[in-house]
């Protein structure tokens, strides 16, 4: 059902048959709420109250039910409420690649197998129909929010718009052609274009998003720190990925990569540098110096044999550091509750130290801190009063999941997406799974879905036999 749903009355999850079209005012009554700021706080049968998109008030449930007597309440009786998942580094169109190139290094997964199947397929429908395909598992699996980078943004846009989603959309420039523009000033005016037609969206924003040091010139990277600073954008790269990417670099320029951007401007506090696998103590005080982030991508970088980016290093350093998923062709899933789990074992196994990267700092990493690196903790990576009320309520009730001594443990070491059961953007329900059944979208439709994953599978099939 397009364009809005019945939020149907469950004996155990709602108390009040409530539709989003029909009220301003809602409460959320749940078991746990885990706001995240305060770190570590875990509030118990407290209630979220819903105005206007934004979170009205948080208080004990009691309170709530005499200070706002009249607003219809959904009751999550064994959920715990947490922010949006925020992803910090996605190629969300490349859900159309799952699984086409594995066990395969990232030189040769690209150059042989990625870059000519987006040579050959590429298209402003393309990216529409596959950045659909990765906001529908972003979104079951608890995600509000996605940074991601990709030809055709305008395509981007659009797929987000539908799904209902937050996205900061990276209009990519690289020095050479695709079927998206011929060079980067094309890439950049093209980006710019795009932009112009969703920036008094309330959802969407745009970023700067030069592929990567070894596929964008120094001229270039001047001319995006230029054009960065004249319209106030974000930044968004890859960045000292794999051994190979430094190693060329040093041949090319005499420098690592991190030095060259430093000296051409592009370090500072709009930088979002994704992956961060390989780096020096210096570089990392480089980086905490100008602010920049990193978008820590632990399974990409697994998967590639990129490496262990030191995420303990970085933290101590001072380094603001986010989790992102990557492109669903180099994971294979979006998936964050994953992600959150799997940086919080590597941290500590690199380190050797079972205290880094905790349970809490894991779940900070996948909501606040990439709030920060966009630019947008105002808004959203917490549930605090004033802010947008993009929440996430997760059903702990499972067998798997009992017992439950610590709730914040729980949603990064035991929990899954499979446990998430309601999904609201900017305080409008945009998924919801009934228990027993299949998640309902609000603005898809699976059966579309499933239509757009059989023919491009079929055409990338062929095309590879």
């Amino acid at each position: 059902m397009r364009g809005f749903f019945i939020w149907l009355s469950m004996s155990q999850t709602l108390k009040h048959q409530y539709s989003a079209e029909q009220s301003n005012v809602f409460a959320l009554e749940a078991r746990w709420v885990v706001p995240v700021l305060p770190y570590e706080q875990v509030l118990e049968q407290h209630s979220v109250i819903v105005q206007a998109g934004r979170i009205l008030d948080i208080l004990p449930s009691e309170q709530s039910k005499k200070k706002y007597p009249l607003v219809q309440v959904i009751v999550l009786n064994d959920h715990v409420l947490i922010p949006g998942l925020i992803n910090l580094h996605t190629h969300a169109a490349m859900s159309l690649m799952r699984g086409l190139a594995d066990d395969k290094p990232l030189m040769q997964w690209l150059q042989q197998h990625i870059w000519p199947v987006e040579k050959r397929f590429v298209s402003e429908r393309f990216v529409r129909q596959g950045s659909l395909l990765g906001c529908a598992e972003m979104l079951a699996g608890g995600t509000t929010c996605f940074n991601d980078m990709y030809f055709f943004p305008q395509a981007v846009a659009e797929a987000a718009t539908q799904s209902g989603m937050r996205a900061n959309i990276g209009l990519v420039v690289m020095d050479f052609p695709t079927a998206y523009a011929h060079d980067a000033e094309d890439y950049v005016q093209k980006g710019l274009q795009a932009r112009d037609d969703w920036r008094d969206s309330g959802l969407l924003r745009a970023s700067l998003a030069p592929h990567a040091p070894y596929t964008v010139s120094d001229s270039t990277f001047v001319n995006i720190v230029t054009y960065a600073e004249q319209l106030g954008l974000n930044i968004h790269t890859h960045l000292h990925e794999t051994h190979t990417e430094i190693e060329d670099s040093i041949k090319q320029y005499g420098v690592r990569p991190l030095q060259r951007l430093e000296a051409l401007g592009v370090l500072g506090p709009n930088l979002v540098a994704a992956h961060g696998v390989h780096l020096t103590e210096a570089e990392m005080k480089t980086l905490a110096a100008n602010g920049a982030h990193i978008a820590h991508c632990p399974a990409s970088n697994l998967k590639l044999a990129s490496g262990i980016a030191p995420v303990t290093a970085l933290v101590n350093a001072g380094v603001n550091v986010a989790i992102g998923t990557d492109g669903a062709a180099s994971n294979n899933r979006q998936d964050m509750f994953a992600e959150m789990r799997l940086a919080a074992l590597l941290a500590k196994g690199a380190s050797s130290d079972a205290e880094s990267v905790s349970a809490a700092e894991a779940l900070a990493m996948a909501t606040i801190n990439a709030a920060k690196a966009l630019g947008q903790e105002a808004d959203i990576g917490s549930l605090e009063r004033g802010k947008c009320a993009d929440i996430v309520a997760v059903n702990l009730a499972a067998i798997e999941l009992q017992p439950c001594f610590n709730v914040i443990s729980h949603l990064v070491y035991s929990a899954g997406r499979e446990h998430v059961t309601h999904v609201w953007v900017a305080g409008e329900l945009k998924y919801q799974k009934l228990q027993g059944q299949a998640g309902i979208y609000a603005n898809m439709e699976p059966a579309e879905l499933k239509e757009i994953s059989t023919e491009w599978q079929t055409q990338l099939s062929q095309y590879l036999a």
